[in-house]
């Protein structure tokens, strides 16, 4: 049975509907999850974030944890990559680079942990930030890029740093390959970096790690066939009266393309759902590893966006209310976009591979 999650906000610290930051999606009305599909793998290794590769599959990464037959000490490496393979209710992740099986082969050259990868024309590529968490966590973010799919990865030389205000970024996901993207640019989203130390309870435990509030999310765009060229890159700079894009390449001159003053996460998850014509953008708001889910959407990369949930104890009564990341699997999204899978994690039990499913209901 599917729980409708949509506004149903539990428990002594829930929102109201009015504190979202923006107004309720015109065209989704309201959104479930069926626990009963939950699955769960790879104990001990998180975050992993999604992208349908050229070759039919999905490729993800993960931090410090052995990966898919690992846990959290046996294999047990910083970040590490894997291939996801079949339908959702027979899939298998396999570990492709670090990870249990993977010791002494394809073992990986840099730490750090990534929340954005992307396959485009057989090539991948994802952002690494976090190099040195115990010593200065926010230094630098940089684009590493795989060419086997995988099994090796190189990082690139430029870098945008603490300086600049950026966290970890991801990327705009579309269908296999880039397939079905808007034009020929590939979007990056990034929380806007305000501070290593928040209010936020985690903080105590792990400071850098904080809602960045007030919350701001920043966008860029590069030509596909550029990802690795830092002088291609474009900000976004405000709309025009007719809602169209600026766009320039000085990157103080950015404005933000998304606001909460609630706060945004540490980490952010956008896809384009062919199906319903939307773009979709998931985050925390207000605390970290507390369940506070936004999701959202648009109609462009750009927005305007409104608002799908807005949740302040995700997954309470099936799931520890402590996750902190969530995406969909444009693998798994029905033809319509209205079915869909939902991966995610988060500390404890959660601190692992979780994929269920769900389904939008339409207005």
């Amino acid at each position: 049975m599917f729980v409708v999650l949509l506004r149903l906000l539990t428990g002594p610290l829930a929102l109201a509907p009015t504190d979202a930051p923006y107004p309720p999606s015109p065209v989704i009305a309201g959104v479930s999850f069926d626990w009963a599909t939950h699955q769960r793998a790879a104990p001990g290794s998180d975050n992993w974030p999604l992208t349908w590769a050229d070759d039919g599959h999905q490729y993800t990464a993960w931090g410090d944890g052995g990966g898919f037959g690992g846990t959290n000490s046996e294999g047990r490496v910083s970040l590490g990559v894997a291939r996801i393979e079949g339908d959702f209710e027979g899939h298998r992740g396999i570990n492709l680079w670090g990870g249990r099986g993977n010791e002494e082969r394809n073992s990986p050259t840099f730490p750090g942990k990534s929340y954005g990868i992307l396959c485009v024309g057989g090539v991948l590529t994802m952002w690494v930030g976090m190099f040195e968490p115990d010593a200065d966590p926010w230094r630098d973010v940089r684009l590493a890029v795989s060419r086997d799919h995988g099994a090796s990865w190189q990082l690139v030389e430029w870098a945008f740093t603490r300086e600049d205000g950026v966290m970890l970024p991801t990327m705009c996901q579309f269908g296999p390959d880039y397939a079905g993207a808007r034009d020929e640019y590939v979007y990056h989203y990034w929380p806007r970096y305000r501070s290593a130390h928040g209010p936020d309870g985690y903080s105590d435990k792990v400071p850098w790690i904080v809602v960045q509030r007030p919350g701001a999310i920043d966008l860029a765009r590069v030509h596909r066939d550029r990802i690795l060229d830092r002088g291609a890159y474009e900000f976004f700079a405000g709309v025009d009266d007719h809602g169209a894009p600026h766009w320039t390449r000085d990157l103080s001159a950015r404005e933000p393309v998304f606001e909460d003053p609630n706060g945004v996460g540490w980490c952010v998850s956008v896809s384009h759902n062919a199906g319903l014509q939307r773009y979709l953008l998931c985050t925390e708001h207000t605390e970290t590893h507390r369940g506070k889910l936004g999701i959202f959407d648009a109609p462009e990369p750009w927005g305007p966006w409104t608002t799908v949930a807005y949740e302040d104890a995700w997954g309470e009564g099936h799931v520890p209310v402590n996750t902190f990341y969530w995406n969909f699997a444009n693998r798994w999204l029905s033809d319509d976009g209205r079915r869909f899978v939902m991966t995610f994690t988060g500390r404890q039990e959660n601190d692992s591979w979780n994929a269920l499913r769900g389904a939008f209901l339409l207005r």
